[in-house]
């Protein structure tokens, strides 16, 4: 008796999963437009919104600073780190002065020399410092104490 039972349950819920497959085929057939059209705003509200996601992060940079040494009274210039880097007299000159605040029109009216050999001696004294800024230039050749 129960097998029965078991049988015409799975029978009529076969029977209602037909019905409702025809009922949604037909539905589907119907309103094919509406369907396919409400498909497609679905797919390309999510893409907008992914985009909009990606697009409004902010973009995190770390920045990494170095505490300069402290400065000590009668700090002496370090020759061995000159000769490491390659320095000459000259770019020494132009990083002390460039320490002190002086424009490359007023190193090179100091210097007597021109404007474009400051920059070049600036450009050299970056490539050897591997820096981009005079800033860096300058705080890297106090921790390094390339300069008093």
């Amino acid at each position: 008796m129960s097998r029965n039972i078991i049988i015409y349950g799975l029978a009529l819920a076969g029977l209602l999963i037909l019905l409702k497959w025809l009922e949604w085929r037909f539905i589907i057939f119907d309103h094919a437009i509406e369907v396919y059209s409400g498909a497609l705003a679905l797919v390309f509200t999510g893409l907008g919104i992914w985009l909009a996601i990606k697009l409004a992060r902010p973009k995190v940079q770390t920045v990494v600073v170095v505490q300069p040494a402290p400065e000590a009274p009668g700090q002496e210039i370090d020759e061995k780190e000159l000769a490491r880097l390659g320095l000459s007299g000259r770019e020494q000159e132009v990083l002390q002065l460039m320490a002190e605040g002086l424009s490359n029109q007023e190193i090179a009216d100091r210097l007597f020399v021109s404007l474009n050999t400051v920059k070049t001696h600036c450009s050299r004294i970056f490539e050897k410092l591997e820096v981009k800024r005079r800033t860096q230039a300058i705080e890297k050749s106090k921790r390094l104490r390339l300069i008093r």
